[in-house]
């Protein structure tokens, strides 16, 4: 697969349904596959953080979630094909896998999240096999006995496909460290889709998922949590798209 760059991240260019098929095929197949859904912020937080970095290095599918994105690879004359953000993936890779008799598994999100977007999902696609949730406690990725616990629920579970919703970088950190003792083929780091699932969190109207505001829909909803995020931190984005258009980026 092609891939482009975006702040010296590969992102992979990919359309919607050929994300779907790459991630279903590796699952049928049993072949590891570790799909990462970045944005913004992630571009930002892999400038500063080397061990998430890292991870990136070996994520297998990294794909554009949202439209700055593809904005700027548009700005750089290197478009993509499709947004392809995880909270839409989400949905459409458990309908592939109803039709393709695999097993999901929905860990993380707040309280009750993983529950409730189980049962939506069921709702959705009646022949979809969710062999289980689990809600971490917070901070439980420290404590041995606590992330064992996690461990054991999916292992016992044995799915096909683990959707993961711990918020970034928090999920793809610990896949990258379980995904061997876990031994689940396909693992999809979704951040809060499960509170989207659940109506925990209201998601943005489609008409400003379509025009990029879906993150000041986001600030609107949670503007204590997110401002910092979005008026401070992740504003460096568009100063590094433009030295990466300069030439200047290292």
């Amino acid at each position: 697969m092609k891939k482009i760059n975006i702040c010296n991240v590969k992102i992979d260019n990919v359309s919607m349904s050929e994300a779907v098929k790459f991630i279903i095929q590796s699952a049928l197949k049993r072949k590891k596959c570790f799909c990462a859904t970045p944005n913004v912020d992630h571009i930002v937080r892999l400038q500063k953080d080397s061990e998430f970095r890292s991870i990136y290095s070996r994520v297998d599918l990294v794909v554009a979630d949202g439209m700055p994105l593809l904005w700027s690879g548009l700005f750089l004359g290197t478009p993509f094909k499709e947004k392809v953000s995880g909270s839409d993936l989400f949905p459409k890779l458990c309908n592939a896998a109803s039709k393709n008799d695999l097993k999901v598994f929905f860990m993380g999100g707040r309280k009750g999240a993983a529950d409730k977007a189980k049962e939506e999902i069921e709702k959705l696609y009646s022949g979809i096999q969710i062999v289980g949730t689990f809600c971490p406690p917070f901070g439980f990725e420290k404590d041995d006995i606590e992330n064992q616990k996690v461990i054991d629920s999916i292992i016992a579970a044995k799915p096909d496909v683990l959707f993961v919703g711990l918020g970034s970088p928090k999920q793809e950190k610990w896949i990258d460290v379980n995904y061997v003792k876990i031994n689940v083929p396909v693992c999809v780091g979704i951040g809060v889709t499960f509170e989207f699932f659940a109506g925990m969190v209201k998601r943005a109207p489609f008409w400003m998922q379509k025009v990029g505001l879906e993150w000041f829909w986001r600030f609107l909803m949670e503007p204590r949590r997110l401002w910092k995020r979005y008026f401070i931190d992740d504003l460096v984005f568009f100063w590094l798209i433009f030295k990466q258009k300069m030439g200047l980026l290292k």
